[in-house]
């Protein structure tokens, strides 16, 4: 006899659980993520530019202190990166036309194409891994990556200075 047991929103797994989902979860992305970043490496972009990227690409276009905010740096050492990268074709500067003195930071089509090769990239590493699992694998890991994915808008919704989570990267 199968017995399937439902979890309700109100238990919390145990705290060892937990751990040992994050270290596993932790692990594999690390994993990943310097693969991934690792040709953009060798092509002269730095992991402090691609970060640069991928929060413009998740929060839009932003002023420089506000980008300076979330890179936990001063402005000034903000508008040398952003010099360098807009000098690349990475990134672009354009003034708000309703308020010319702010000046809002975003990628530029060199910058919107390097995320698109570093998405490419990570999507193309991750076939690869989901294809060593047989197809109930793929199944319980769908399952477990629409749980996280809910439980993810549910903590971050609240919060004003994240954008609401999507699957896809937002259009730009």
């Amino acid at each position: 006899m199968i017995v399937h047991l439902m979890r309700t929103t109100d238990e919390v797994p145990a705290p060892a659980s937990v751990d040992a989902i994050l270290t596993d979860m932790e692990a594999s992305f690390r994993e990943l993520r310097c693969a991934a970043t690792e040709r953009m490496v060798r092509q002269g972009v730095s992991m402090t530019q691609i970060h640069i990227l991928w929060l413009l690409g998740h929060h839009g276009d932003l002023p420089m202190s506000r980008l300076a905010e979330l890179l936990d740096v001063s402005v000034s050492n903000a508008t040398g990166l952003i010099d360098r990268m807009e000098e690349r074709g990475l990134l672009e500067r354009v003034r708000v036309p309703g308020d010319r003195r702010v000046v809002l930071v975003r990628p530029a089509p060199g910058g919107r194409q390097m995320l698109d090769e570093v998405d490419g990239l990570r999507r193309g590493q991750m076939r690869g891994v989901l294809a060593h699992l047989d197809a109930a694998a793929q199944e319980r890991l769908h399952g477990a990556f629409a749980d996280l994915r809910g439980a993810i808008e549910s903590e971050l919704g609240t919060n004003p200075d994240h954008h609401h989570f999507t699957a896809e990267r937002p259009a730009r």
